[in-house]
């Protein structure tokens, strides 16, 4: 009869014209025991491949959570409103500072219900002690310029909003007719602020 290679379950035929012999035995016991071990050692690593583990377990993630940015509703700000609220009217959030951890820009005005409460620009950042609430790191503009903020946004680390303003105290101040395209940029240890040119014109 023609040598065939060792199968796991042996056909009728070959039991019928073969006797087993211990040798025989021996040996295919050696080959199964080998074909065991090569498919543990092929077996991927659950921590390797990021599947579960045993009992449903997972593997841990290769970094910790990312780090969130201040909430600006969390602070309490420099206004004087005369006793009224203060009001977070626009927010972004973004690294300004490179240092991998997200700050907020908020403009807040007075809640004063009526008319056109001039805008402050401040940066929050997160205290570094655990559970300490957001500061007030810098003031991009100060409710003094007697300004109001519209599309406040963070774009590659740079603070960008348009700015609404008077050009005499004659203008009523629903009705700001001076615009500037203002940019502030962390450099040098501090924030610069870039203003376009702006002409007195009804916005």
């Amino acid at each position: 009869m023609p040598h065939r290679p060792a199968e796991l379950t042996p056909t009728p035929e070959f039991l019928a014209h073969s006797s087993a012999r211990p040798l025989h035995w021996l040996a295919t016991a050696t080959a199964m025991a080998a074909f065991v071990a090569l498919a543990g050692l092929i077996q991927p690593d659950a921590s390797a491949t990021g599947h579960a583990g045993p009992a449903g377990t997972s593997a841990a993630p290769a970094s910790g959570p990312q780090a969130t940015a201040p909430d600006p509703a969390a602070v309490t700000y420099p206004l004087d409103c005369k006793g009224l609220p203060t009001a977070v009217t626009a927010a972004a959030e973004g690294d300004l500072d490179g240092d991998g951890r997200p700050e907020t820009v908020a403009a807040v005005r007075c809640d004063a219900g009526s008319g056109t409460p001039p805008h402050a620009i401040y940066v929050l950042a997160r205290d570094k002690a655990p559970g300490a609430p957001p500061r007030i790191v810098a003031t991009l503009l100060e409710a003094g310029k007697r300004q109001t903020a519209a599309d406040l946004a963070i774009s590659d680390g740079v603070v960008t909003a348009s700015l609404l303003g008077y050009s005499s105290p004659q203008v009523p101040r629903y009705s700001p007719d001076v615009k500037q395209l203002a940019k502030w940029r962390w450099s040098g240890g501090k924030f610069r602020q870039e203003l376009t040119n702006s002409d007195a014109r009804s916005v």
